[in-house]
């Protein structure tokens, strides 16, 4: 077999008129700038209300027309690869968005129904209002879905640990010489002749089954102890302030690396750390549900019992590895990063809740519930957060993008996940050794982790222009 050229028969036609765009964006895009700055902006004549169109206002047009094209021929891509039958012909990008065929399906579905029912949705509903956050969200939904699908099975193309003799370091599109595999290596394979690609797809899933849960975590430790800090005050709200203060005045970065040092692991630290702070979302349930539902004892007792025995199950195979029942077991490695992310955020994520709930409980709707004798926790958890949500929310979607950071640099730097751990911090570091010769098994990863990381940004820029105009 040949090796695959990137865009297969699709070339001849889409890149002339991708270079074409490109050109015409970048240039539109700088006479925007340099015309906005040296150029007056024209005033309303006669009885015209608004100004007529500037130079700098053409040129704006023309940058969105070009950066459409570029869109537009980038989808052009992707379907053409999808359509075509013929491997040479999709190429690599054609290939690739094959493999990628039911992310894009489940994005589709995904964007469809949320946009015909985004009036029904809340804030989610109206993300759809915001270009910047429907672009952070697909981006963010691709890779969810792409770790998702990944860990199936039903995108990768080989086993992530797999080495293949002769494809060490191979360029993207190479052809396998093994029978019974896929037959390329579509974005080349690294310095120990494993697919690049598939590698890629499976560090997703890394970062995602880690870094929301780990933050959902730190969030309800923040909520439990900033809510009651801000709401009593008094000692309470200085004993818990020093603490916070105490753990924030170390280097983050510095206090995640002792966190998941060896010779800290050995100590057994994590472990207690994480008896400690998993009980928090237990404790948070409890006191969510008994404070909503105090005077309807039957539903409140169906609640709480759920809720103790599904969390202590959960509390017991995470934090102790001692499942009953043998499902639930966390592996060493994971646990000690999930614990790290957990105790970094937790104190930031006080200081958040309490300096909101602090505003909010001098409102007039607080001091009405008082009024009516509803208790201490069901105005905390019914009455000021909820209306604290905006702001916390979008912290939440940023510092998911920190912890994704954060994980990324841990392994680089051969810390927390086990060595041979797909993840992509891990990945760019292998990658990097021969960066000067080999480009492509560090840029994949790289680039997968720039563009998670921006999704979230957007995404949380667009809560953030939604959440203003409750």
């Amino acid at each position: 077999m040949e090796p695959l050229t990137w865009t297969g028969a699709l070339g001849g036609v889409l890149n002339p008129a991708l270079a074409l765009a490109c050109a015409a964006f970048a240039v539109t895009a700088v006479a925007q700038i340099v015309l906005s700055l040296v150029v007056t902006q024209p005033m309303p004549q006669g009885n015209e209300l608004v100004a007529p169109p500037s130079l700098a206002d053409h040129a704006g047009t023309a940058a969105r027309w070009s950066f459409g094209a570029i869109v537009l021929i980038v989808l052009a891509y992707a379907v053409g690869g999808i359509v075509l039958p013929d491997p040479q012909a999709k190429g690599i990008v054609g290939l690739v968005s094959t493999r990628l065929l039911p992310v894009w399906i489940a994005l589709t579905v995904l964007f469809a129904v949320s946009i015909t029912f985004k009036r029904r949705l809340g804030l989610y509903g109206k993300l759809f209002d915001s270009t910047i956050g429907m672009i952070g969200f697909a981006l963010v939904m691709f890779w969810v879905f792409a770790g998702v699908f990944g860990a199936m099975d039903l995108i990768v193309t080989h086993d992530p640990l797999a080495q293949i003799s002769g494809m060490k370091n191979e360029p993207p599109g190479t052809p396998v010489t093994q029978d019974g595999v896929y037959p390329y290596y579509l974005l080349g394979g690294d310095n120990l002749a494993r697919d690049v690609f598939t590698r890629m797809i499976v560090g997703a899933w890394e970062v995602i089954k880690i870094a929301p849960f780990a933050t959902l975590f730190a969030f309800m430790v923040g909520i439990t102890l900033g809510l009651p800090a801000a709401y009593y005050g008094g000692r309470l709200d200085v004993f818990l302030s020093f603490l916070a203060n105490l753990i924030l005045a170390f280097p983050v970065i510095l206090l995640f690396y002792l966190l998941v040092t060896p010779e800290i692991v050995a100590t057994g630290i994590p472990v207690y750390m994480a008896a400690v702070l998993f009980i928090f979302p237990i404790v948070f349930l409890v006191i969510l549900f008994n404070s909503r539902f105090f005077t309807q004892p039957g539903k409140r007792n169906l609640y709480l019992g759920v809720t103790l025995v599904v969390g202590l199950w959960l509390y017991l195979g995470i934090a102790w590895n001692a499942d009953p029942l043998g499902i639930i077991a966390f592996p060493p490695n994971l646990l000690v990063v999930f614990v790290s992310v957990v105790f970094v955020n937790s104190p930031t994520v006080f200081r958040i809740v309490r300096g909101i709930a602090m505003d909010i409980k001098t409102r007039d709707y607080v001091a009405a519930a008082q009024t009516r004798g509803e208790g201490p926790w069901y105005i905390m958890l019914w009455e000021i957060l909820p209306n604290a949500r905006g702001p916390l929310i979008v912290d939440f979607c940023l510092r998911i993008g920190y912890t994704t950071i954060l994980l990324g640099t841990l392994g680089f730097f051969g810390l927390g996940l086990s060595p041979e751990s797909p993840d992509w911090g891990s990945t760019i570091n292998e990658g990097r050794k021969l960066l000067s010769i080999y480009l492509h098994p560090a840029l994949p990863p790289a680039f997968a982790l720039l563009s998670l990381v921006l999704g979230l940004n957007l995404l949380a820029d667009g809560l953030r222009e939604e959440s203003l105009k409750d």
